[in-house]
C-alpha cells in the first residue's frame, strides 16, 4: 500500500480529526485588506475577518497560494511519502488547482491534483472520502477516478448573507446587486459543476430557506441522502436552528454544521447559511 500525503487549501474546514492527522497538510490562501496581506487561518480567523470588514476603506481580495509554496510543500513530502493527493477549491472559483498542478510538474514525487468543484466542508468531505478509499488499499489513480465521479454528485445551496459583500468582492454584477437591494430579493445560490450561479430569487430569508429545504427533499426522494452538511458564515446559532428544523423534517438523515471560513466569508458575508450533500454516493 502506498503512503499518501493529503494536501488541501484553507477553504476546507479541518475538524479535529483532520487537524491532528499526521498525513494531512493545509496550505493557506491569502486575504488582502487595505493593502495588507493575511494568511488565512494563520494571521486571520473568520471572526477577525468579519470585524475588519466593518472598517475597511476598500473591498477585500483573496488570492490562491503561489506555485512556489506548493512546490516547497511537495518537496518536503518527497522523503516520507510515495504520492501526494492534493484536493482544492473549485478551479472555476480560484487558481489554486492550477498552482498545484504546475508545482506537481516540478517535483519528483507523483502529485495527483483533484479539482473538487466545491468549497468549504464539502471539500473536506471529499477529502475524507479519498482517505477512506486509500485506507481500503485503493490505488491513487483509482482514487482520483472515484473522486472525480463524486465531484459531479455534490449539491450545494446557499442563502447569501450579504449582497453588498458579494457585489464588492466581484462575485455579483452591479445590476443584480441593485435589483436585489431595491426589491429586497434574496437569491438562492447553487454551486453546479464548480461554478456559482443563482438558482432562483425569492423575497425573504424565510422563503429562501424553504426553497433550499425543498431541494434537499427532492434529492432525498431520489437518492436517499445519508448525510448533510450545514455551512454557516459566523453565527453557528443560526445553523443550529436550521439543524433542528431539518432533523425533524428528515429524521433518517444525519446533519452536522461547519463554518465556511474566512476566505469564503470575504465573498458571502457573516450571515450566510447553506447546505450540501453527495447525491448518488456509491463509495461506501
Amino acid at each position: 500500500m502506498k503512503k499518501i500525503a493529503w494536501v488541501t487549501d484553507s477553504t476546507a474546514f479541518l475538524d479535529e480529526e483532520l487537524r491532528s492527522h499526521p498525513d494531512v497538510y493545509q496550505i493557506p490562501m491569502t486575504i488582502v485588506m487595505d493593502e495588507k496581506e493575511y494568511l488565512d487561518g494563520i494571521d486571520l480567523s473568520a471572526h477577525d475577518l468579519f470585524e475588519k470588514l466593518k472598517t475597511l476603506s476598500s473591498p477585500p481580495k483573496t488570492s490562491q497560494p503561489p506555485v512556489g509554496v506548493f512546490k516547497e510543500q511537495y518537496e518536503k513530502l518527497e522523503k516520507d511519502y510515495d504520492a501526494v493527493m492534493s484536493l482544492h477549491v473549485s478551479a472555476k472559483l480560484s487558481g489554486t488547482v492550477d498552482s498545484s498542478r504546475q508545482a506537481g510538474h516540478l517535483v519528483d514525487i507523483p502529485v495527483y491534483t483533484v479539482d473538487s468543484k466545491t468549497l468549504s466542508f464539502m471539500l473536506t468531505a471529499l477529502l475524507k472520502k479519498g482517505m477512506s478509499l486509500a485506507a481500503k488499499g485503493t490505488d491513487p489513480e483509482e482514487i482520483v477516478d472515484k473522486l472525480n465521479i463524486l465531484t459531479n454528485t455534490i449539491e450545494t445551496f446557499v442563502q447569501i448573507g450579504s449582497l453588498e459583500q458579494l457585489h464588492r468582492s466581484g462575485r455579483m454584477s452591479g445590476v443584480q446587486f441593485l435589483l436585489g437591494s431595491v426589491l429586497n430579493i434574496k437569491p438562492v445560490i447553487t454551486l453546479k459543476n464548480g461554478e456559482l450561479s443563482i438558482k432562483e430569487k425569492v423575497r425573504s430569508d424565510r422563503k429562501a430557506k424553504e426553497r433550499i429545504f425543498d431541494y434537499l427533499r427532492k434529492s432525498h426522494e431520489q437518492f436517499k441522502i445519508k448525510q448533510v452538511f450545514l455551512l454557516y458564515g459566523l453565527h453557528h446559532h443560526a445553523a443550529d436552528d436550521w439543524k433542528q428544523e431539518l432533523e425533524q423534517l428528515f429524521p433518517d438523515i444525519s446533519f452536522d454544521s461547519y463554518p465556511l471560513g474566512a476566505v469564503i466569508g470575504v465573498h458571502a458575508g457573516e450571515n450566510t447559511l447553506g447546505i450540501g450533500w453527495f447525491a448518488g454516493d456509491d463509495t461506501e
